[in-house]
């Protein structure tokens, strides 16, 4: 009997361990909303090296994420997420030493049209939009860098991105930097 109870205990921590293990998906928070931290920050010399070597480690938002319905405005941010970490792939992929400021510019101009994309998203609907895409040049982009939930693209703990289809429509232009 008590052999039984030992056995079925096991179970117990093993289904518990398997209910809370990562498999490359974050999770909604508690109240069932889909947790998207958003804005991400511009790309800054301090924190280059971390988008290019940790982009792996911050979360995507595959479809399967987020509810059927309700979150029409989660699911753009967590596109532009999406969109914006394929595009820094592309500018981080063949990164030499040499040219980190290459690398930079491709970033902040990956940054940029992503959230002008997530911007005209945004602004196509006949809900309230994101308030920083009511704003136009330089205001934009300090609206956009304001109040950020991860400026130094830290990765999650124990996480690791799930496969993401890349994103078209970046042409890096190095006469722009």
């Amino acid at each position: 009997m008590i052999w039984t109870g030992g056995i079925t205990g096991l179970w117990m921590l093993a289904l518990l361990a398997l209910d809370g293990a990562n498999y490359g998906e974050t999770r909604p928070n508690s109240l069932n909303e889909p947790d998207v931290p958003f804005p991400p920050a511009r790309p800054t010399a301090e924190n280059l090296a971390a988008i290019c070597q940790h982009g792996q480690g911050r979360p995507r938002y595959p479809p399967r994420y987020f509810p059927r319905t309700g979150v029409s405005h989660f699911v753009r941010r967590g596109d532009a997420v999406n969109r914006l970490e394929s595009w820094y792939g592309a500018c981080c992929g063949e990164q030499t030493a040499q040219e980190n400021s290459a690398v930079l510019c491709c970033a902040q101009q990956a940054w940029k049209q992503a959230l002008s994309q997530f911007c005209v998203e945004e602004l196509s609907t006949k809900t309230v939009a994101y308030e920083c895409c009511d704003e136009r040049g330089e205001a934009r982009w300090t609206c956009f860098n304001s109040e950020l939930p991860n400026p130094m693209y830290n990765p999650t703990p124990g996480y690791t991105a799930p496969a993401v289809l890349e994103e078209l429509g970046f042409a890096f232009k190095p006469s722009a930097c």
